[in-house]
Parts: C-alpha cells; structure tokens; sequence
C-alpha cells in the first residue's frame, strides 16, 4: 500500500512538473543538434582548407632553396704543377679528412703517396662518379695517378669542389635537399629509435603516447609524446607557429592526419630530414640534417661517425638547450642518451656503442657550414658575370649550382699575400694601404682569385674589380706590341732615342715627359727601352705608332674606352685590376682572345647544365701570338735586368717570369703585371684617399706578387720559338755568336737584319799580353769591362711616371 503511495506519490510529482522537462529536454537536444551542425560546419570547411594547404606546402616542397656557389674541381694528372702542401689545402676547402682513404671524403698520406676517396658530383660537363686514387708527388708535380682499387693508370681525375658562398633567398636559412638513400642508414633508423619508435605503425599521432605524455606532465614529469609527423608539421613547413596553446595543438593533430592520409612513410621521413630545425648562425636558421651536418660538424653527412649521427640525432630535442659549442656538457648527455638508444634497439652493436661514448663530441670550434660569404670578392664578381644571363630574385633561393674557376688553394695565398705585404708596408704618416688584385689561368680565362680589400672578408667597395686607379706604365707594354707588329720597322733590337722630347698638343701648348730618374740614356735598344721603363723613348715610339691606334687596341683586348691623346702612351687611364687582367691577359696567354670568366656554369637543381660559359678560346692568329712572345721576351728581361729584378733576388728566377711596374703620378698607386706558364696577377696598391704612398711598383705591388707566386705551384714561362728568328747582333746587323759585342735578339722570322761576319780582333803586341798584367789578370778584366760597356748601364729598379 506504502508502495503503491509511493508510486503514486512519484507519478504525481512526474505529471506535475510535465510542463517543464519536455522543454527542458527539447532545449538540450536543439543545443547538441546545433553544437554538432556548427562544428561540423566549421569542421568540415576548415578540414578541407588544411588538406588543400598539405597539397600545396608540403605535397610541392617548396622551399627557398639557397643557390651555391662551388670552387672549380681539383682536377690531378701525371706532370700536374702541385706540392703537398698546396694538394692539403684543396682537400681542407673540400671539407675531405683524414682517414683510411677508403671511405669516400677521406683521405690518407704516406709520404708522396696519397689515397684519396672523391664523392661524386655533377659538373658542368656531365656527373663525375666517385673514385678511390693513388697520387703520387714528386719534385712539386703529379709522378703517377691511379685508380687505387684496379692499379689502373689514369691521365685526369677530378675532385669534388670546395662550396665556397651561398646567394640566399628572402628567408635566411641554410638548406641543402638530399633524398633519403643519400642519408647514413644508423641516422635514418636512430632518430626513429630515439623521436618515434612507431612511425611505422601509426596513423600520423600516437594516442597511446599521448595519453602517457599526459598522465606524466600531470604527475610533475613533463614528456613530450609528438610524432615525428607532428613534429614535422609545426616545423615552420606548415606555418603553424609554436606557440603552446591548444589550439596549436588541435592544429597540429589534424596536419599530422592528413600528412598520414596522403602521403607514404617514407616521403614524411625524407621531408621531415631535410626541414628540421638543427642550429642557428646569427638571423640564419640551418634547416635539414645535411646542412645541419656541414655546420656542426663541417663535414659532408655521407662521412659522419657513429657518435656525430647520435649528438645530430640528440640536438633534435632543443638545439638551442643542447647546443654542443655554448653547452658542451648538456649535448654530452643526450649524445650518449641517444647512443644508448642506438645500443638498445641493436643499430649499433656493444663494442661501438662502448667506443662511441668514450670519443669527444667531435664539433668544429666555429661553423663549418659555409652560410656567410667567406669570399665577397670573389662572390661579388660571380654576381657581376651572372647579371648578364639571370636577375638577382632568379638567383636566390633558386637552388642552382653555381660551378666557378677559383682555386682554394691561390685564393688562400692571395689573400695571405695582402694581409702580410701591406702590414709590413703601412706607416704612421700616411693613410692605411689597400689593395686589389685579380689572378688567372693564362691557359682559359678563368679568374682563380680575387682580393677587393685588405680586409679579405668586408662586403662592399670591392677594389679588384671598381676602383678606378691611374694605370701608368701598365700600359707601355701595348704601346711596343703595335710597334712590333711591324717587323719591317722595329724589332727588339732596333736602336729608339730616350733624349728630351716635345710633343705639340695644339693651342700653343707643349708637353714633356721626363723618365723618373731624371735622366736620358740616350741610344738604347727598343727592348731596354720597354724593360727599363723609360718615358721618353716610349713616347717616340708611341707617337710613331699612333695614340689612335693603342686606344682602339685596348678597346678591343679589354673594352677600355680611353681618350687617343699623347698621354694614354704613359698610361693617362683609370681603370680596374680586373680590367687590366683582361688586358694582360692577351699577353700571358700567348696571344689569345681569352675573355676572363668567374663562372664556368651554372647547374640547375637536378644538376644538369642549364648555361656555361667556359668555352675554349680560339687560338691566337700567326701575328698576334708572334708580337705576344717578343713582348713577353722583352718583359722576362724586365725581370731579369730592369725594373723587376728584385722577383730575381726572392727566388723567382726558377719561373722566368715576365713582368711590368707601373706607377702613377707623385707616388700614388703602385701597380704590377706579371705571369708565369700558368698563371697571371694584376696587383694594385695604394689608399682609398689617394694620397701618396711613397711606394713604386716594384717596391708595393710587385713584392704582393711576389708573396703569392713564392708559394703558388705553377710552371716557368716558357716562351715557344715558333715565328722567331734568334740571332746575335752587334750594332745593326747580325753577327756571330762569338763577337765581343754581339747580343742575342728574338726577330720575327723572316726579319731579321742582314748579316755582318765579325771584324778579326787587332792584334796584340807579345810583350802587352805577357808579364806582370796577364799574371793579375789585368787583361781578362779590361775585355769584360768593354763588353760590360757595351751594355746599358741603367738602375736596376727604375721605374716611371706619366
């Protein structure tokens, strides 16, 4: 009865609040129904804008990939001109290390025996494959080459080439793409070990881990449980940003998904290798293990060791928290963490796991990666030479390979050559010295080296290739090339007058070069007229030839626009170091029409050639390459006697250089010309005020010249005979070679004076040649003192004036 009150009880207070719970029910259902339709409105919309931003972000890559800028390759033959010294050097820039020289990157030296393991690489000429070689050194040059695994002898092999610069896009991060197969298998298997031991199996999250993660952090141990997918998608790929909130969160949830859905494990992983955030250079971020490998450890990722693999490996955590050079014992910590890792899901076996720990983190003092432009110089004349063919936002971020002709190796003693010789030449009264110089290939045009400044790593004036400096006697040179190449009129031996002259300028007005030490030497020989410098014979046979004619020369050599007065003869002229190289350069390579080039060309990202520019010179014409070697005799005297010998006294008379001074008005530049059988240097020296230096050419840029090619491997200058006569000549006419008088003088063939037999020597008394004069020998020095006579006496390091 009770129950059935209650019952009824219950009934009744049910029927009696029956018009309020039905509505409060049809509220919540209306609220869910909304709630769900919203958010699936929202949902759905929002899904899809993500999905289309996967496809487009990530699904392209597209990344601003930094163009790079590459040394030309090292390329080893039998007779190759190269020390030990010099061969360390290149292999340095190239980022090889000593080893075994069996693993690729490394190398190993017994003496002159050398194993070297190439990488492969593309050059513009086609992939060069990887290699294993013996060299073998000798005397300064290449004895023997082989491929070290088959014996087998070889006539070239090339090395892959340094990276010199990197021409970065809007955003400034270092990056370099390799495929998955390019990465060590111990780095691709650890980080999964050591990140994300289920990315094979999960779905893009990991709840399992999540939940974990979350039990942890609420207990006090905070752990994070992303996915390498996860991790991947707040990476800056994807824009999401990396704030902590859960927003970001829920974000990152649904990229992760979708990246899952769309794309297959092991294109997640190989983006995820080469976008990750390993280290940062000032306001550049280092993105992708390759990068991240040259930088930390300034090796190629294919020559890691186990335990840089674990540190690369550790630093994914927080290479901020864990940076090896400003944290060295945190990075110790989780290397070896990572290494335990590595040991206990068996990557690595114990033997290795116990050496690894034990080895040092193996981190270069400074960053290896070559992200800052070491060379702008250089660079700067790459940019210059590439203008032409692809605007500046074609360049950055483009991903091209940009394969240059500088040598690591004469770059390095340029810019040590500057350093030392303007330090040691500096005063207190004067203002700071600088310098600009260009070195070369004589046998290609390629420029192998460029110093803009003393400061070899400012950015900015660079002074190889934009100051504008007076060139004085640089320019003599082509004033007896025009001469010459008309044989009939003037040879080296022809006989030109160095007294006082007058050149009428019109309007009344005169002009009156004098020679810069004040003197005339009266009749001289044409070819010690040009290895002696001397102004005023020079301007006679200027006038002779015709300013017209030297301005329209190097126009043609060189494209300097020059005003045809009487004054371009003594080098009136501004120009560069760089154009006077190309000037030069028609001399040094024998008479060939070489235009200079930076860039041997360019590859695109798959490393296919899209444009070069090292195509051969044409050979130099009969005339040209004649009045290119008796200019280049004439200037080898100028070394040997005239205005150069001091390259004599340092050593260099092995490489029988051939050289021209020049120096400019009061004083103020100092400049020098000089070539070997290999390469050529233009040298400039003087100060940005342009005050006077008190220096001459033989006494500031030579001795700069003369610090590079001290140490630069390269030939002696061998002057061919071919289109030469040689004879002996005394006075006008050919002699012979036994004549007291008689000198040797190159002729162009077929021009040669006529022949004049040697007068019979008068004879001498029995009773002067005998007693007590012949005894002292009194007799021998008085015959070479009248042939020393017969000689011009002049100073050995006169140099001139305009």
């Amino acid at each position: 009865m009770s129950h059935a009150v209650a019952r009824i009880d219950y009934d009744e207070d049910e029927t009696s609040e029956d018009s309020e719970h039905p509505q409060w029910r049809r509220r919540l259902v209306t609220w869910v129904l909304a709630a769900a339709g919203l958010g699936l409105g929202f949902l759905i919309p929002y899904t899809l804008y993500l999905n289309h931003e996967v496809s487009e972000r990530f699904g392209q890559l597209r990344w601003q990939i930094p163009t790079r800028v590459y040394a030309r390759p090292l390329e080893l033959a039998p007779g190759l001109t190269i020390d030990a010294t010099t061969l360390k050097t290149e292999l340095d820039a190239a980022a090889y290390h000593a080893g075994d020289g069996a693993r690729e990157g490394t190398y190993a030296r017994n003496g002159g025996r050398w194993l070297i393991s190439s990488r492969g690489f593309n050059d513009v000429d086609g992939a060069v494959p990887a290699r294993r070689l013996e060299v073998v050194l000798s005397g300064g040059r290449v004895a023997s080459l082989r491929e070290a695994t088959r014996r087998q002898s070889l006539k070239s092999a090339r090395l892959d080439p340094a990276r010199i610069a990197t021409l970065y896009g809007q955003k400034q991060e270092e990056r370099r793409l390799v495929r998955i197969e390019e990465v060590p298998e111990l780095l691709v298997t650890g980080l999964q070990a050591v990140e994300d031991r289920d990315f094979n199996s999960h779905f893009g999250i990991d709840v399992t881990g999540m939940v974990r993660a979350a039990f942890k952090t609420a207990t006090g141990r905070k752990q994070g449980a992303s996915t390498l997918t996860q991790q991947l998608a707040r990476s800056g790929l994807l824009g999401i940003g990396r704030e902590q909130t859960l927003t970001r969160k829920g974000k990152e949830i649904l990229y992760a998904l979708l990246i899952d859905a769309r794309y297959d494990k092991r294109t997640i992983l190989e983006a995820y290798l080469n976008q990750v955030y390993l280290g940062q250079r000032g306001a550049q971020a280092i993105h992708g293990v390759a990068a991240a490998s040259e930088f930390w450890f300034g090796r190629d990722l294919r020559d890691l060791s186990t335990e840089q693999i674990a540190l690369l490996v550790g630093i994914v955590r927080g290479p901020s928290y864990y940076d090896p050079r400003r944290n060295p014992e945190r990075a110790l910590e989780r290397r070896n963490f990572a290494l335990g890792e590595f040991h206990e899901t068996g990557l690595i076996d114990a033997a290795e796991y116990q050496r690894a720990l034990k080895a040092p983190l193996g981190v270069t003092s400074t960053p290896g990666s070559v992200a800052a432009n070491r060379f702008p110089a250089y660079v700067d004349l790459v940019r210059r030479q590439l203008a032409r063919d692809y605007p500046a936002d074609a360049l950055s971020g483009a991903g091209l390979s940009v394969m240059s002709g500088m040598s690591p190796s004469a770059q390095g003693l340029a810019e040590a050559a500057v350093t030392r010789t303007l330090k040691s030449l500096d005063h207190k009264t004067r203002p700071p010295l600088q310098a600009g110089l260009v070195v070369t290939d004589v046998h290609n045009g390629e420029v192998v080296a460029v110093v803009g400044s003393r400061s070899i790593a400012e950015h900015g004036f660079n002074r190889a290739v934009e100051a504008q400096r007076p060139v004085g006697s640089l320019l003599k040179p082509f004033v007896y090339l025009l001469a010459l190449a008309q044989p009939g009129k003037y040879s080296l031996a022809s006989w030109v007058d160095d007294t006082p002259v007058t050149v009428q300028l019109g309007k009344g007005k005169n002009w009156n070069p004098g020679n810069s030490d004040g003197r005339s030497h009266g009749s001289v020989h044409l070819i010690d007229a040009l290895a002696m410098s001397y102004n005023q014979a020079t301007v006679r046979v200027g006038m002779q030839v015709d300013p017209e004619r030297i301005a329209a020369l190097i126009r043609t050599l060189a494209g300097i626009e020059a005003e045809p007065n009487p004054a371009l003869i003594l080098g009136a002229v501004d120009q560069s170091p760089y154009a006077m190289a190309q000037l030069y350069q028609f001399l040094a390579s024998g008479g060939e029409i070489q235009p200079l080039h930076a860039v041997r060309g360019v590859l695109d990202a798959n490393g296919k050639a899209v444009n070069r520019y090292d195509k051969a010179p044409a050979p130099a014409q009969e005339g040209d390459a004649i009045a290119a070697r008796l200019i280049t005799v004439a200037l080898q005297q100028a070394v040997s006697n005239g205005t150069g010998t001091q390259l004599i006294r340092d050593g260099l008379g092995r490489l029988s250089p051939a050289g021209k001074t020049g120096t400019s008005n009061d004083g103020r530049d100092s400049w020098f010309a000089g070539w070997t059988g290999d390469h050529l240097a233009v040298i400039w020296v003087g100060n940005d005020q342009n005050k006077e230096t008190g220096l001459y050419g033989a006494t500031g840029a030579m001795r700069v010249w003369s610090s590079i090619f001290s140490r630069l491997p390269t030939a002696p200058l061998k002057v061919g005979d071919k289109g030469l006569d040689w004879q002996w000549v005394t006075g006008t006419h050919t002699t012979d070679p036994d004549c007291a008088s008689a000198r040797r003088f190159a002729f162009v063939a077929g021009f040669a004076p006529s022949y004049t037999p040697c007068p019979a020597p008068e004879p001498i008394a029995e009773e002067e040649s005998g007693g007590w004069r012949e005894w002292f020998g009194f007799g021998k020095r008085e015959e070479e003192k009248t042939q020393a006579d017969a000689q011009p006496a002049t100073p050995a390091t006169q140099d001139e004036t305009p």
